[in-house]
């Protein structure tokens, strides 16, 4: 049972090398993916570069190679990243330092698409010539708000056809490195105008427009068979008017599993977010995320959280023998995942470092941001 609490448990850390006491419990099996922040990296000095602005591939390969650690029944513990584009992307200089996807709105359909996959191939060779797993991408989310403070240029487009195109493209893309693609923030988190990270936002349409827009690209995106879609930190009172969707079970699995038909990786947006936090307790969050539905829960910034979630998890699983399956549900559904993703990896080897910034990525970075 801890084993498969473990598969639930995403956790980031604060340091540019691998504690001693993460290292055990990714062994023991406790933690199934570490998510790696900028606060991982180390950076170096570059001739002509603003200190501290170019990252230590080397170090950060090595603690990649350290972090893919196995479990006692060998599954892999996997490495996440946020690498979207433009403000969200976490490995950057010697990287290709990539526009906001909102910049292939400068391109003609079709081109559109063409390009989104190409980049969604170039990210996601980066990433794996470094030693990752997941990118956290592509943002499903359609831009319909301008004073939107989370969103904004990170989606792909201002529509929810365009945006399914470009962004399934982006995830084709990412699957032909032999990355793992999350699509995000369901059910849709580009109207809101506030920050999840700060508060909990609340999106007041109705229905016939949710299911028209917001919902669009996630519909797309549950055909696709996208191996996983992140949550929302968001409260869509047309859907449960008490509850934001990462902790209502009529959006996750009434919705996405249900009407939606989604059948792959659930996972929910960081429990540390303010949006959760300010409410309740992670331990409770936790609880309440996996009876919603939730396959995989983040926890990215707080240790003492962690434990409080493990702890929770445990505690509740053996109090209730249906919550304890619903986590063996949940646990089963992570390893396969992890079992085709090996797969997919053992059909795509991963390139060299020389893809890493290479003439190829960054003259298609340029011609996406209009510069070429």
């Amino acid at each position: 049972m801890r084993e498969d609490v473990g598969q639930l448990l995403w956790v980031g850390f604060p340091s540019t090398t691998v504690p001693g006491e993460l290292r055990a419990r990714l062994d023991a099996g406790r933690y199934g993916a570490t998510i790696l922040f900028k606060r991982n990296l180390v950076f170096t000095k570059a001739a002509g570069a603003v200190p501290g602005d170019v990252v230590d591939l080397d170090a950060l390969t090595a603690l990649n190679a350290e972090l893919h650690r196995r479990a006692p029944d060998g599954t892999p513990a996997l490495i996440a990243v946020d690498q979207e584009g433009g403000v969200v992307q976490r490995v950057r200089a010697p990287a290709t330092q990539w526009p906001p996807m909102m910049a292939h709105d400068g391109l003609p359909e079709g081109d559109d698409e063409r390009t989104a996959e190409q980049v969604g191939r170039a990210v996601g060779g980066e990433l794996r010539a470094l030693g990752f797993d997941i990118d956290f991408a592509p943002v499903l989310d359609v831009h319909t708000n301008p004073a939107n403070p989370i969103i904004g240029d990170r989606a792909f487009g201002r529509d929810a056809t365009t945006v399914a195109r470009r962004a399934l493209a982006f995830a084709r893309g990412l699957d032909a490195s032999g990355i793992l693609a999350c699509g995000k923030h369901f059910p849709g988190h580009g109207d809101t105008d506030t920050d999840s990270h700060l508060e909990l936002p609340r999106v007041d349409h109705p229905w016939p427009r949710l299911e028209a827009v917001e919902l669009a690209p996630f519909r797309a995106a549950a055909a696709a068979k996208l191996p996983m879609l992140m949550t929302a930190h968001v409260v869509f009172p047309a859907l449960d008017p008490t509850r934001p969707a990462t902790l209502s079970e009529q959006v996750v699995t009434g919705l996405l599993r249900g009407k939606l038909g989604y059948q792959g990786v659930i996972v929910s947006d960081d429990l540390d977010m303010k949006a959760i936090a300010a409410h309740l307790g992670a331990g409770e969050a936790a609880v309440r995320a996996v009876r919603a539905g939730c396959d995989v829960l983040l926890l990215c910034n707080d240790l003492r959280n962690q434990d409080l979630a493990e702890e929770a998890l445990i505690k509740e699983a053996e109090r209730d023998s249906g919550f304890r399956a619903r986590v063996g549900e949940s646990a089963e559904r992570v390893r396969a995942m992890k079992r085709v993703h090996a797969a997919n990896q053992g059909a795509h080897p991963a390139p060299g470092r020389d893809a890493v910034g290479s003439f190829a990525n960054r003259t298609l970075a340029d011609r996406l941001a209009g510069r070429a």
